[in-house]
């Protein structure tokens, strides 16, 4: 009997990725989204590199990743425990004027999937901050499929640990999400992406409207994570839950209030804040929709 079913198994190992695709229950690898291809700000650090070359790379990228491994084990044996201190901002991510600050974040925007005519930037100011630019164009193209078009967005790149490992923000002690942002008067959603391991969660985003003003004056933001509505596949769901905050993989900025022209944002910083006079879990009616109303 092994013999028989030993085909299949090997044809399951080596078309692997084939399988799954064509399964409707699970698919352990994490498929372009809707079948879009995936979209990198720059090619790959490999491309056109010797075999020497890659096995230094290689090498130096097993020497940064060794130190990463030290830092966590030593962070991890600290008896100290987390201080949070209440009213005080703590910066998570921030534009410091280097290009390692950019690497951070990926630009996407309608026509790098060829359903829209809009385009965005994200690069450094003379001061070091970070600016997402671009043109916001709402004409949709004549190809019968597309529907509606315009949007532009920026998002973090997954959070790591040491040799690649799958890492998450933890802000269950915090009740806030802070922005010191620079607008241009336009509205832009704030997302925070939860990609849990199955792939029926890979949509799963909490978002929250920041309405910006324009002007040479900084705006600080405190968001509240109560008030960030469910949303999957940019449709809010009829069904709320409280936001879990301590499985966020990805932070994102999108534009997409169907005004073209051009838009500019100013991002210095983003962090998290701790309210100690916030009681609220979730600020929406949590209804059970599975039951049948009277």
């Amino acid at each position: 009997m092994f013999r028989q079913l030993n085909p299949f198994f090997r044809t399951f190992v080596i078309n692997k990725r084939k399988f799954h695709t064509n399964s409707c229950l699970f698919d352990y690898y994490e498929k372009p989204r809707g079948g879009y291809p995936l979209i990198y700000d720059e090619p790959p650090v490999t491309q056109n590199l010797s075999f020497l070359e890659k096995l230094k790379l290689g090498y130096h990228e097993f020497k940064k990743e060794c130190k990463l491994f030290g830092k966590e084990v030593r962070d991890k044996l600290h008896l100290h425990p987390t201080l949070v201190i209440p009213n005080e901002e703590e910066i998570v991510l921030k534009f410091d004027g280097t290009e390692e600050s950019l690497k951070k974040w990926v630009v996407t925007c309608d026509s790098d999937y060829k359903e829209g005519f809009s385009t965005a930037k994200l690069e450094l100011s003379p001061f070091g901050t970070g600016v997402f630019h671009g043109t916001l164009n709402t004409t949709v193209p004549k190809d019968g499929k597309t529907k509606r078009a315009g949007f532009c967005n920026i998002t973090t790149i997954p959070k790591r640990k040491s040799f690649k490992r799958k890492d998450y923000y933890n802000w269950h002690l915090y009740s806030h999400l802070t922005l010191r942002v620079r607008g241009d008067g336009r509205c832009y959603m704030v997302n925070l992406l939860q990609k849990g391991y199955f792939d029926i969660t890979w949509f799963h985003t909490y978002s929250y409207l920041m309405y910006t003003r324009g002007g040479p004056y900084w705006q600080d933001f405190k968001l509240p994570f109560s008030k960030f509505v469910f949303q999957e596949k940019g449709t809010i769901q009829d069904r709320q839950y409280e936001m879990p905050d301590s499985f966020i993989t990805n932070i994102g900025i999108t534009l997409a209030d169907k005004k073209p022209g051009p838009f500019r944002l100013e991002i210095d910083h983003i962090g998290v804040y701790w309210d100690p006079l916030n009681f609220e879990s979730c600020a929406y009616e949590m209804n059970d929709m599975s039951k049948p109303t009277e």
